[in-house]
């Protein structure tokens, strides 16, 4: 069974991972009854709006591994098969959903080994569920990588900015550029007023990319997220969890 793949990306502090969230609790009221939900972000964060402890992410056991001597491999087991079995075991089952986390490999420098080990493995381990959701690292990195390549519907979010907006087209961009088969690629505006919305939908129409919908300023994830209060236990009525329930039924076929 091939998954429905969503991505969602942006520039930092946009909101990429409340709206994640938000879009979780949506899949899970859709009575999906598989799914995977993916912090691609080394800051890892989405565990903590979540409200869920993450003991070891995929960064932890590329680390284990490295620290292995070759003698120490069992005859017959390759490097490739013990980090996948390893990356299993970082998998945090839950009732509702199953969560990776990407997390980072020690020391200064790039990422790269760590994005290459979850793309790599994600193709095996996403056949195992419906949909796949993706909170990717801020910025372009992951594109040209291709930590996110074939999926179905790409959300990039950005806040009422010029910053964000210019990131947008970026990525937008550099999907042509490095050939990221996304199937549909959608913009969502955060913490947006009704004048700031309009902005964002024309510049969807510049940059060419469907307008999804907008979340506007929402004191209670505010306050949720100053408290560590979990995002999923919003109310239904808070005005983000409306905003994120329209514009997954806008488009129902994509998200959702």
């Amino acid at each position: 069974m091939k998954p429905r793949i969503i991505s969602v990306s942006g520039k930092g502090g946009t909101g990429k991972t409340t709206l994640v969230v938000l879009l979780k609790v949506l899949l899970e009221s859709n009575k999906y009854d598989s799914i995977l939900v993916v912090d691609a972000d080394p800051a890892i964060n989405l565990p903590v709006v979540l409200g869920i402890e993450v003991e070891k992410t995929v960064g932890m056991v590329v680390n284990e591994l490295k620290r292995i001597e070759k003698g120490l491999i069992p005859i017959g087991v390759s490097k490739s098969d013990l980090l996948e079995a390893w990356v299993y075991s970082t998998l945090v089952e839950l009732q509702d959903f199953d969560l990776l986390a990407m997390g980072r490999t020690e020391g200064e420098g790039c990422y790269c080994y760590v994005n290459s080990v979850l793309t790599r493995i994600l193709g095996t381990i996403s056949t195992n569920y419906q949909v796949v959701l993706m909170d990717m690292e801020a910025g372009l990195e992951h594109i040209s990588r291709r930590t996110d390549r074939d999926v179905d519907t790409m959300i990039i979010v950005t806040d009422p900015s010029l910053m964000g907006l210019k990131t947008a087209k970026r990525i937008r961009d550099l999907l042509r550029e490095v050939y990221v088969d996304a199937g549909e690629v959608y913009l969502v505006g955060n913490c947006c007023s009704e004048e700031t919305e309009k902005l964002v939908r024309n510049w969807a129409t510049r940059i060419r990319v469907k307008y999804s919908g907008a979340l506007p300023y929402d004191a209670n994830v505010a306050e949720f997220n100053l408290k560590g209060i979990p995002l999923p236990k919003l109310p239904s009525n808070s005005p983000s969890v409306i905003a994120a329930r329209r514009i997954a039924n806008t488009h129902r076929s994509d998200i959702g």
